[in-house]
């Protein structure tokens, strides 16, 4: 499965250290819809470009797209795209059945109310050993999937190109289109 992840990237490091491409950013975490980093780290994926930047880009909804906003604790954000081995089990939040069979209603998966998210995901987590993490909607744009990957699923992931972001990336630009960014002239 092909996914694409933005994030904070220092080029200097390896993939699996602080600030790279397969690092899992536990120390950061606690605020994001499926954080539970006394139990696990996650890395926020999606199945298209666009869903993993417009993540990023959301708070700044009607403001100048500057450089600034392509930077994250002093490093430039970056898109990767990542591959999880084939057989890897993903909790798909999407599927009636499964909805129900965990108990689950999609208004408590969609919302922002991080007290109910997280409480799930460690719940999931913890009834699910083998499962590599959760596969969900985008409350963006419902038809984009996302991905919380847990980092027992480190093993089965792989980099298949990074790239730094710029303002006249295309990713960036259809992004900033989404939210009606304003795009310096």
């Amino acid at each position: 499965m092909i996914l694409y992840r933005c994030f904070a990237w220092n080029d200097r490091t390896g993939p699996t250290d602080p600030d790279g491409t397969l690092w899992f950013p536990r120390p950061f975490q606690g605020e994001g819809r499926h954080d539970n980093p006394d139990l696990y780290g996650c890395l926020y994926l999606a199945d298209q470009p666009l869903s993993s930047l417009v993540e990023q880009l959301a708070r700044f909804r009607g403001q100048r797209l500057t450089p600034s906003l392509l930077r994250r604790r002093g490093l430039p954000l970056a898109l990767a795209e990542l591959e999880l081995a084939g057989g890897s089990h993903l909790i798909d939040l999407d599927n009636p059945m499964i909805l129900r069979r965990e108990h689950l209603r999609p208004s408590m998966v969609a919302t922002r109310a991080r007290h109910v998210t997280q409480p799930q995901a460690r719940a999931l987590h913890e009834r699910h050993p083998r499962a590599a993490g959760l596969r969900w909607w985008s409350t963006y744009e419902a038809a984009w999937v996302n991905v919380t990957l847990f980092d027992r699923a480190a093993p089965a992931l792989q980099t298949r190109w990074v790239r730094a972001l710029a303002l006249d990336d295309p990713a960036v630009v259809e992004a900033a289109d989404f939210f009606g960014l304003r795009v310096p002239a």
